[in-house]
């Protein structure tokens, strides 16, 4: 049976109109579809397999390399999620991949990994940037923030050296756990409940707090 002809849905046609019973409703199906988000992550980054933009590996094996050598480093597991999603935002952020792989992870992500993964892009041209008429350089614009060693870090250790043939990477199943744990655990979002409205539920449906990081 189809279920879009079973599913409970609200009543109204314009938000303001709607009441709090439908809200209700709206965030039980929006807690339903957050946890399938783990699904969607693997099945966009399979999507990197697809294309090797120039270089000598597919994107996705160049992802699954740089997620690889960072947990061969010992970083912990959402350092490590971080890596392997870093530029997920290739297929359609084209011109501005780093923020949309930054924008995906910022919810789940420390503030410092969030903005690894967001300022990575800019880090990485201090590798190549040159040979195309660019500022190798400007990652320096950033130089005052207490985390451009990490980013730097971040690029060098794992990211610039990381399309190499034949480097034995762990395949997309091996970080399915990870994904799924990091993924499962909102650390911030103006969805979540404050405890001080009318509905302690928030937007992700009833039960979402169990699923903050305190």
């Amino acid at each position: 049976m189809d279920s879009s002809t079973t599913e409970e849905r609200a009543s109204f046609a314009r938000m303001v109109d709607g009441t709090a019973d439908d809200y209700r409703i709206i965030g039980r199906s929006n807690r339903q579809y957050f946890e399938q988000l783990p699904d969607r992550v693997l099945a966009h980054l399979e999507l990197l397999a697809g294309d090797h933009g120039g270089f000598a590996v597919s994107r996705l094996e160049h992802s699954l390399q740089t997620a690889t050598r960072a947990l061969r480093d010992n970083r912990d597991e959402e350092y490590v999620v971080c890596a392997l999603l870093h530029d997920i935002g290739d297929t359609l952020g084209s011109t501005n991949h780093a923020d949309v792989a930054a924008v995906i992870l910022e919810p789940f992500v420390s503030e410092k990994n969030h903005w690894i993964v967001k300022h990575h892009a800019v880090f990485q041209g201090y590798y190549f940037f040159h040979h195309l008429g660019l500022d190798r350089n400007m990652r320096d614009r950033y130089k005052s923030n207490p985390w451009w060693k990490d980013c730097a870090e971040f690029c060098a250790k794992y990211d610039q050296n990381s399309f190499e043939v034949g480097y034995k990477s762990e395949s997309l199943k091996f970080f399915e756990p990870a994904v799924r744990s990091v993924f499962s655990e909102i650390k911030k979002s103006i969805y979540l409940p404050t405890g001080d409205s009318e509905s302690s539920a928030g937007f992700l449906g009833e039960g979402e707090q169990a699923h903050k990081k305190t």
